[in-house]
């Protein structure tokens, strides 16, 4: 399975690569974009961060890295570990601005470091973080092969990356459901919130995009991450991923 199979990116630029094109779109949205997450999952996302956040409980990790943060709902979540360092890396500067804001007004601003980064080309030493987190980023990675080795690679030995992502659901009727509120609903509202046509007719594509499952799970394992599992989420929508360093 290659990087370059069925590449989706959000506005289908020839000249943008993907990378470019996730950059501008989480720009442009980044505003509106802590409403319409919370909105359009209908708030579950936030019961699926903190069930992420538990599968670390155990490795009590002091500094975390999360990768594709955004505004910083998953760094955010991570504080509930008690650590002494939570470092939220994104492309979108847009979104990181939004984030900086949210973690000042909320007082968490001394713990949580927000900075501009690339995923899959990260400014951090090997073996300098316990434990790394990604909430629905992978997807959009533009060689994702390459972003999991360098999330492997600044993980200590014996840390964990914990990732959530969305799938897609084999079971009746959360298929049939699922298939058509991502499609539809999900497009339309997020083009009348946000005012960006193609974001969120993006969001299904790059799901149907994604290898989930065990799919996902070979590619961790080859790359070298030891004793991946993974956990199903509200019937299929969405799944937790682990590995070990």
């Amino acid at each position: 399975m290659t990087d370059n199979k069925s590449i989706v990116k959000p506005y289908n630029s020839g000249d943008a690569s993907k990378k470019e094109e996730v950059a501008e779109m989480f720009d442009n949205i980044s505003k509106r974009y802590d409403f319409l997450n919370h909105f359009l999952s209908l708030g579950i996302d936030k019961l699926w961060r903190r069930k992420a956040v538990r599968q670390l409980k155990d490795l009590r990790p002091k500094r975390i890295l999360d990768l594709a943060t955004g505004t910083g709902d998953f760094a955010i979540a991570a504080l509930k570990l008690n650590p002494d360092e939570v470092v939220g890396v994104d492309i979108s500067q847009g979104m990181l601005d939004m984030g900086i804001q949210k973690m000042k007004k909320r007082g968490h601003d001394k713990i949580v470091k927000m900075q501009l980064a690339d995923s899959e080309k990260l400014p951090f030493e090997d073996a300098s973080f316990d434990a790394l987190t990604v909430g629905f980023g992978v997807r959009n990675y533009e060689n994702l092969e390459k972003g999991l080795s360098d999330m492997l690679r600044i993980l200590r030995p014996g840390g964990k990356a914990v990732i959530l992502e969305f799938s897609k659901p084999k079971k009746f009727p959360i298929k049939q459901v699922f298939g058509f509120y991502s499609k539809r609903v999900i497009p339309f509202l997020g083009k009348l919130i946000s005012k960006d046509k193609r974001a969120y007719a993006y969001l299904p594509e790059s799901v149907e995009a994604f290898p989930e499952g065990t799919d996902f799970e070979t590619i961790m394992t080859k790359l070298g991450y030891k004793e991946v599992n993974s956990i199903l989420l509200s019937g299929g929508i969405a799944t937790i991923y682990m590995g070990l360093k």
